[in-house]
């Protein structure tokens, strides 16, 4: 920017100083769109917040149900939940946007509950490690990934133009409190029958964990009263609301059929895309971004994965694992729309790096030795922490420091990166494919969790059940991993960036 020379300030525009006089005031009063919102609208953020209530409670949960209830290793448990369960889910999701279309939206959110229900009454009732597989956590991950797109699709069809940014401003926030509450819910249980305790039910006993499945089994069937509120065929338009019935896809067919139909068909579309895809140079860039920020995705799932073990070994049993973790939902409901309006004129390759760079950097905090953190832990910060925060008594673990610095960190990089990997994927997509690339962003979920797999193996040699630990290592090992992704994006730039549309740098 060029220098000029000093003026006296000019009158400001009367609209820029309203602007200023409103403030906050003036922020708020953008949620006033929503008040004339149809009731699906509100049925959908109901139906968001327990179910993303439901299914984190699952999450936390499945590494310590396996091991503990199960039977399975570290190794086992891992691979299960890393290589079966998880990426099922999303490949289940990629195909779950045209199962939607074909049986219509107030369908596709009573089949994804019904299946979710009934694999968590199966998780809660058996101990068989084949039934409990075979019968909960496989289906578990067909209903859960149903429920993913049908709710985007919701709020889309639900909001008018003006209420849709909001709307899905609101589905945003309403996910981090929903994670809020299954961390209050986690944390509550194994605390109150203890971490490896029982629960009396209908004449026998459930474990502690299979206890916070039962927990989930409640949460989602809170939804079937929500979903069947839902008017058939309705839409919000900018003249009212319009109902219209919905149209099936597959006429004469009964809904499991369609079901089945549609998920064969939504294979062959999912091919053809890919292969339409191949042909254009745009799409092996983006492929190459997007498999380097899976390495990113994978400090996020470990968080789920890894982390209940690491801190019940590390900090004992009932460790406050859940309100640990909420420090990152409290922090991105804060820091995203923030670090997203001061960072909106920057393009989001070089957002992608920074972010990056400083979640990996957070995760080194842990790899650092425990004794550094000894003097802050009992000091005034430590104190606050362990004794206000997480309502312990007692001295100060280190990790009680050592924790909530790496996902403070953390949590500023997610707000940094996350959002703006979408925005790439749209921004470098061809027009008319905007859609198609879109899709393409699951993939580093999917690298993500394939790569957390492998996390058993970590726990089992760095933090055991019993015998030496060295829990540093095991961090430092994914504080290298996660390094991959922003040092891969700045060496590569020159060969796998793509202009964005609308950005110069």
């Amino acid at each position: 920017m060029g220098t000029s020379t000093p003026t006296t300030p000019a009158a400001e525009p009367e609209e820029n100083v309203g602007s200023v006089r409103r403030g906050l005031p003036g922020f708020f009063a953008k949620f006033g769109v929503l008040k004339t919102a149809q009731r699906e609208l509100w049925l959908t953020f109901a139906i968001k917040f327990v179910g993303i209530a439901a299914y984190s409670v699952t999450n936390k949960t499945l590494v310590l149900w396996l091991s503990s209830d199960l039977g399975y290793n570290d190794q086992q448990a891992g691979a299960l939940v890393g290589w079966g369960w998880a990426p099922l889910m999303t490949i289940f999701t990629l195909l779950a946007g045209s199962i939607t279309d074909a049986i219509g939206l107030r369908r596709t959110f009573f089949v994804g509950a019904s299946i979710c229900l009934a694999a968590r009454g199966v998780m809660v009732f058996t101990t068989s490690p084949a039934l409990a597989l075979a019968g909960g956590l496989l289906p578990l991950a067909i209903g859960e990934a149903l429920g993913t797109p049908v709710l985007l699709a919701a709020t889309r069809r639900y909001s008018t133009t003006r209420q849709r940014s909001m709307a899905f401003s609101m589905i945003y926030m309403i996910m981090n409190v929903g994670f809020l509450l299954a961390a209050r819910i986690y944390d509550w249980v194994r605390q109150g029958l203890g971490e490896h305790g029982h629960l009396a039910l209908f004449g026998g006993e459930i474990s502690t964990y299979r206890a916070l499945f039962l927990a989930s089994f409640v949460l989602e069937l809170l939804m079937f009263p929500l979903i069947y509120f839902l008017r058939s065929g309705a839409e919000a338009t900018d003249q009212g609301v319009k109902i219209t019935p919905e149209v099936r896809k597959y006429r004469g067919e009964n809904l499991w059929n369609s079901f089945a139909l549609t998920v064969r068909d939504s294979a062959v579309d999912t091919a053809n895309l890919f292969k339409r895809l191949l042909s254009q140079s745009g799409f092996y860039r983006l492929l190459a971004f997007l498999l380097l920020i899976g390495f990113l995705k994978v400090i996020m799932m470990q968080m789920d994965y890894v982390f209940p073990k690491f801190g019940i070994r590390e900090l004992g049993d009932g460790a406050p694992i859940g309100q640990l973790s909420a420090i990152n939902y409290i922090l991105i409901i804060v820091l995203v729309p923030v670090i997203g309006a001061l960072t909106q004129r920057f393009s989001a390759y070089r957002m992608v790096i920074v972010g990056g760079a400083i979640c990996a950097a957070s995760v080194f905090v842990m790899a650092m030795p425990t004794a550094w953190f000894g003097s802050a832990a009992n000091g005034p910060i430590g104190q606050w922490i362990c004794h206000t925060y997480l309502g312990l008594q007692g001295n100060v673990h280190p990790y009680y420091i050592m924790i909530p610095i790496y996902i403070t960190i953390f949590s500023v990089g997610e707000a940094f990166y996350s959002p703006r990997v979408y925005e790439y994927a749209a921004a470098i997509a061809p027009r008319g494919q905007e859609a198609s690339y879109g899709a393409l962003s699951y993939i580093p979920f999917l690298l993500g969790k394939l790569l957390v797999g492998t996390s058993g193996w970590l726990l089992a040699i760095f933090c055991p059940v019993t015998g030496p630990r060295r829990s540093g290592t095991m961090w430092l090992i994914f504080a290298l991993a996660a390094s991959v992704a922003p040092l891969g994006l700045l060496l590569l730039r020159r060969y796998i960036r793509v202009p964005e549309e609308g950005r110069d740098d």
